[in-house]
């Protein structure tokens, strides 16, 4: 895959949503949860005032409606700034 952030924001793949629960009970597709964890793919360089702290690999918690949904090559990722970040893993 060919994209490169710029400044401070980060490419994430999404974790796959849960298809059941704890208990055994599976999850109809219309009843998942968004998820809201995902490993990073890619990382820009950061900005002047705020280096960037994550790097690839690194697996994170970001905010439910945090980023923008994009397709490369079928598969879904989420670019968003590092600030949407919440934790690393």
């Amino acid at each position: 895959m060919n994209i490169r952030p710029l400044a401070d924001r980060v490419l994430v793949e999404p974790k796959e949503a849960e298809t059941k629960t704890a208990s055994g009970i599976y999850i109809p597709e219309t009843a998942k949860e968004k998820p809201q964890q995902g490993k990073v793919i890619a990382v820009g360089s950061g900005k002047k005032d705020e280096p960037m702290e994550l790097k690839v690999g690194d697996t994170v918690l970001y905010g439910k409606y945090s980023g923008t949904e994009i397709t490369v090559d079928g598969k879904d990722y989420l670019m968003m700034r590092q600030s949407d970040v919440l934790a690393v893993l």
